[in-house]
């Protein structure tokens, strides 16, 4: 996976060093130190290795000679801008080493902290700080990471065996003493694993964790992450080496992390975690359960105002939501990190519209902040409010934790990762439930509708995790006992198994015994989501996007969600409601055509009458009967029909039946504000068109008509068609299909497309991208029409952000797509000017 190297001299860069800083160079975390370094803001002084040396470490396998060089003279110099010393003391400096892709991946990559401890720079730690305990702490906790992360280590003690090591040794132990007994019992465990060995020399101890990360961008779990985020693999990562600060110093010192705005809410204000007393790891890993941040108002003030401040600065600076690391170090601030938050859906959105309204962002960048998914991911169903107080009543809600990912589901408990994959892939829904959640479960967190844990905060692990994927999360479920060795998950005397059903609310935090009722989702947002496609709506106000309705339930459906007009068909509304069949049995009975006709009006005048009824002043499209429609093909088997009135095949082929579609259409239109068009399937040329035209003006209804097209010699005539009607369809997927030689179904699902994409065997994916050829085609229609505004497009499927940015640039105005679609299509409308 690796690249080239670069040619550049020196691929290490101090915070403080001058010039232009390339995210793509210094990765995320870098970038952002370098920021807030030149903004005045306290940040422990440190340096950046950039991902060129990480392509060159995965080409070769070792750090190059140069990079060496570099790292002592780095060295040197940081020693000189903190006043102390690498592997020694009287100050000693110890080393954070961490991970900064130039795109935020939390969690998947290693960190080291508390390097450099030799027995000569923990002895001057005890000295300076005049706490043996101190140093104690920060010797096993070096060890214990050093040997999990560089060296692969599983049999890591737990850190509450330090307590048991320093019961031994009485108090007035010498500070040698008491690192060779920390440090003698640490590698007596770690011998147990295995022969490797953590390093005595503080150089050694560099290198090791700079390999460690650079070889942590090909893990398991961080390839899964870009894979499922759509990242590239070979950005690479950089490695960010920085001055320690000590959140374990002391009860005036501590870490946490902290969201310019709720993640999980998107509500304004600070929102984060802090842990008196401890280091970042703690907070983020999820082993410990920390405070609320404002809790530092109490204990540390004159550190919490300062990160109220900073907050707000950089929130204003960077134009988003931001997340920020930070350590105390008695009583003193120090930022670690900051970034653009991940955030849920819900949150997401109204982020977005509150920063439209703060004058923080413009228009369409508070709308292309908002991606489509995240619209789809607010459409999900929620519980039904009557269910859900009745299992409230009935006792049935059996715990509570923290709400870390909104969203209510329902499903069967697995208690491993692998389990829970496996479950996930016959179709069931999942909800994982853990002690604690590490990048180990990346793939069943993944797999799971819900995830539950025992322990941890807001900032933990699995609430990052579970927000980044968009999947419900509750943690620091305290009165969970989840024991994945044993398959069961307990609360008193109440035990679950693997397969049992339990529903999650990730808002309230509430664990429920058994499924709840489920029921459309979008419209709990307080309003926050149509206030942001208003936004959207006005950005693009010349987009049209309709949607597609085959009931009256429907129709008020897409108009609710802010669809411009409804599309539907003859055949699909037919078979909704049941008259099909009779349509079908006097065509195959052998009755004439007047007579299938007659039934085929009344029919349509009974059944779209209320259809447009419910729809208003507004446009309705109709398209015309297709008896090569898959669901008319596949549910009633028209072989034997076709062979008794062929001409039927054609989508003029039968005047009888066009005539009786049109009379029906303006019978079920009178006495409404609906602009009905009948839009004739299936349409190769400029013949039909006129014929149609020709026909609806003989019979003086009073609809509009159009046609759709749907093959290669319809596009060629695209401009002779439109000539003759009043606007022209083109049937994207259709014509996809019929391009690759593939079913139009099989557009509409993962497989057999997913595999042939995976493996390399066709161009593009067509469910999201529009083929080479097949655009070539609409470029040359296009040019010959006499406004591009007057072609439409139908979408099946998802709509991509490809498929409609390719459109929109080429003059397409507008679309039909699917109900749950239009929403994400509105804000999909403004990414492109």
């Amino acid at each position: 996976m690796g690249v080239a190297p670069a040619t550049r001299a020196d691929t290490t860069r101090a915070f403080t060093d001058p010039g232009d800083v390339d995210v793509d160079d210094v990765g995320g975390k870098g970038f952002g130190l370098i920021e807030m370094t030149r903004g005045g803001l306290r940040v422990p002084p440190g340096f950046v290795i950039s991902t060129t040396e990480c392509h060159r470490f995965l080409d070769t396998g070792e750090l190059a000679p140069e990079l060496l060089s570099r790292l002592r003279s780095r060295l040197t110099d940081l020693e000189a801008t903190t006043g102390k010393s690498f592997g020694g003391g009287p100050l000693p400096l110890l080393l954070s080493v961490r991970s900064g892709a130039p795109i935020s991946m939390p969690g998947m990559m290693d960190t080291v902290l508390d390097l450099g401890i030799s027995r000569t720079s923990a002895v001057a730690l005890a000295e300076v700080t005049g706490d043996n305990r101190f140093m104690a702490d920060v010797v096993f906790r070096f060890h214990g990471m050093y040997a999990e992360t560089v060296l692969d280590a599983f049999d890591i003690p737990d850190h509450e065996r330090l307590t048991d090591v320093l019961a031994e040794l009485a108090d007035d132990t010498s500070a040698e003493d008491v690192f060779d007994a920390v440090w003698s019992y640490c590698a007596d465990q770690l011998a147990t694993d295995g022969d490797a060995r953590v390093p005595t020399d503080p150089m050694d101890q560099l290198v090791g964790a700079i390999e460690a990360v650079f070889r942590s961008w090909n893990t398991r779990r961080a390839v899964t992450y870009r894979e499922l985020h759509e990242i590239p693999h070979d950005i690479g990562t950089a490695v960010v080496i920085q001055s320690m600060a000590f959140g374990n110093l002391d009860a005036n010192s501590g870490a946490g992390v902290v969201f310019t705005r709720n993640p999980a809410t998107g509500e304004p204000g600070m929102f984060g975690e802090y842990l008196e007393a401890s280091q970042g790891e703690d907070v983020v890993a999820g082993v410990r359960t920390p405070d609320p941040v404002h809790t530092m108002s109490d204990k540390v003030p004159q550190a919490y105002a300062e990160l109220v401040e900073t907050c707000a600065e950089m929130e204003h600076k960077r134009k988003d939501m931001l997340d920020i690391e930070f350590t105390v170090e008695r009583g003193t601030l120090y930022l670690l990190q900051v970034r653009s938050a991940k955030r849920t859906a819900r949150a997401a959105i109204r982020i977005a519209a509150d920063m439209y309204d703060e004058n923080i962002l413009d228009a369409r960048a508070a709308v292309t902040s908002v991606s489509p998914e995240q619209i789809r991911n607010v459409q999900r169903p929620g519980f039904e409010p009557g269910e859900l107080a009745t299992a409230r009543a009935d006792g049935r809600v059996v715990a509570c934790g923290v709400g870390a990912s909104p969203g209510q589901v329902v499903g069967e408990l697995y208690l491993d990762s692998e389990a829970a994959q496996s479950a996930a892939q016959d179709g069931r829904r999942v909800i994982l439930a853990r002690p604690v959640t590490s990048p180990t479960d990346l793939h069943g967190m993944i797999a799971a509708d819900g995830i539950v844990t025992a322990t941890g905060g807001s900032t933990s692990h699995a609430a990052v995790v579970a927000r980044a994927l968009g999947t419900t999360c509750i943690v620091g479920c305290a009165a969970l006992q989840i024991d994945p060795s044993m398959g069961t998950m307990t609360v008193g005397d109440r035990t679950w198994k693997s397969g049992d059903t339990v529903s999650l609310d990730g808002s309230t935090g509430e664990v429920i015994d058994g499924a709840i009722g489920l029921v459309d989702g979008a419209a709990g947002d307080g309003g926050d989501l149509a206030r942001l496609l208003d936004i959207a709506a006005r950005t693009a106000a010349d987009e049209r996007i309709l949607g597609r309705a085959h009931t009256v339930d429907q129709v008020a459906e897409v108009l609710e969600r802010g669809a411009d007009g409804v599309v539907s068909a003859v055949d699909d509304v037919l078979i909704t409601v049941g008259q099909m069949e009779s349509v079908i049995t006097d065509l195959e009975q052998g009755q004439e055509l007047a007579t299938a006709a007659a039934t085929l009006e009344t029919a349509i005048a009974e059944t779209f009458a209320p259809l447009f009824t419910a729809a208003g002043d507004t446009e309705f499209d109709v398209r015309g009967l297709d008896f090569h429609a898959d669901d008319v093909a596949e549910v009633f088997a028209v072989t034997n029909l076709l062979a008794i009135h062929p001409q039927v095949a054609m989508p003029l082929g039968s005047t009888e039946l066009v005539t009786a579609q049109l009379r029906g259409l303006a019978r079920a239109a009178e006495g409404t504000a609906v602009r009905v068009c009948f839009v004739s399937p299936r349409t190769s040329g400029p013949l039909e068109a006129r014929a149609l035209r020709e026909l609806r003006d003989r019979l003086g209804v009073a609809i509009s008509v159009g046609c759709y097209v749907t093959n290669t010699q319809g596009v060629l005539s695209l401009s002779d068609i439109a000539a003759e009607v009043d606007h022209v369809w083109l049937e994207l997927q259709r014509l996809q299909a019929a391009t690759y030689g593939i079913q139009p179904r099989h557009l509409l699902s993962a497989e057999p497309l997913d595999g042939y994409v995976r493996d390399n065997l066709i161009d593009i994916d067509p469910r999201k991208q529009i083929s080479p050829f097949v655009e070539h085609l609409i470029d040359d229609a296009l040019t010959q029409l006499e406004n591009p505004a007057h072609l439409r497009i139908r979408l099946a499927g998802r709509v991509s952000e490809a498929t409609i940015g390719a459109l929109r640039d080429k003059g397409v105005r507008t679309y039909a797509v699917a109900s749950d679609e239009i929403r994400p299509a509105r804000v999909l409308s403004v990414r492109r000017p």
